[in-house]
């Protein structure tokens, strides 16, 4: 992997450790927050790679509260159960009232 690609998944893991309990934020709100609007997909791919890192990936979903990532958590609904644990709720996949819960990180990190 390239130097650079490194060093814009450790900035990506930086603000996921931002995100509060009991929130959840987006690929494209980190992207953009980091100034690479069109790199939301780079943040999936970091958030692929990020165990073992103490990021709370999880906390992580699409632009409409998907959980697209939860095939890269071990078990079969581990992100969808650690969102859960955190108040959030869920149904098919997809967080109900996004709105409530999502932190947009250009908004809170001034």
């Amino acid at each position: 992997m390239k130097p650079e690609t490194l060093n814009f998944f450790e900035r990506v893991y930086e603000v996921a450790r931002l995100i509060p309990y009991g929130r959840v934020t987006s690929y494209g709100a980190i992207a953009n927050y980091l100034g690479a609007k069109r790199s939301a997909r780079m943040v999936g791919y970091a958030m692929n790679g990020s165990s073992g890192k103490d990021v709370p990936a999880h906390r992580v979903v699409n632009r409409k509260g998907l959980l697209t990532g939860k095939h890269h958590f071990d078990g079969t609904n581990l992100m969808q159960q650690l969102l859960e644990s955190e108040g959030i709720t869920i149904e098919n996949n997809q967080i109900q009232n996004l709105e409530a819960v999502y932190w947009d990180p250009a908004k809170e990190l001034q």
